[in-house]
């Protein structure tokens, strides 16, 4: 996978003013390798604890907006943290995290970091924090909005009911009703049916 090894000075440019000085203490700290990749589907952001001869490593999509790009990181952070102080006893996204993630994510709010409609979903979230940052909709929904603008993409939920969209690749789909919280959509090439989210990122 295509990585970029970046000097930490240059973080800046990925995340928002105000926010530089606290996580390279954290990086500086826990001595992590941190690195920007290129955007991933499936995660915004990996772990790997600390082996012999290789420091703690997180990972981060460098497409990801600033706000995005930080959360995602306080993310990994707390993974870290949380091997830290209880190894691989307890699980990856339970109490034990979320408590650290909320410890680590509060360091940086009311100080001016994230927007005003960004800071208010993130403190609705953190009490009922989902197992990633990606299964949050109403979070990714919000930061969404500090995308650069793409011409011609939309969210599946902003797609008419019947009408076809394109995902990247080229395979084509028509958009369902909706199943609880994904919309049923058909391939229009097999006919299989796929669960999309609402904040799926299609051409329309």
């Amino acid at each position: 996978m295509p990585k970029s090894e970046q000097p930490l000075h240059s973080l800046q440019a990925f995340i928002p003013q105000g926010s530089l000085e606290p996580v390279l203490q954290y990086i500086h700290q826990f001595k992590v390798h941190l690195t920007i990749t290129r955007e991933r589907k499936s995660v915004l952001g990996d772990y790997r604890h600390a082996v012999p001869g290789k420091n703690h490593r997180i990972s981060v999509n460098g497409n990801l907006n600033q706000y995005a790009f930080l959360i995602t990181l306080i993310h990994e952070l707390a993974h870290l943290v949380t091997f830290l102080q209880f190894g691989n006893k307890v699980q990856s996204h339970g109490k034990e995290w979320k408590e650290l993630y909320k410890q680590l994510l509060s360091q940086f709010l009311h100080k001016d970091i994230f927007p005003a409609d960004v800071e208010k979903t993130l403190l609705k979230s953190l009490n009922n924090l989902p197992a990633s940052s990606c299964a949050d909709e109403n979070l990714m929904r919000v930061l969404k909005k500090y995308d650069p603008v793409k011409e011609g993409m939309k969210l599946v939920e902003q797609v008419q009911e019947g009408e076809n969209f394109t995902i990247e690749g080229g395979r084509v789909f028509k958009k369902g009703k909706q199943l609880r919280k994904r919309f049923q959509c058909i391939e229009i090439k097999t006919g299989k049916v796929y669960l999309f989210s609402p904040v799926y990122e299609v051409y329309a």
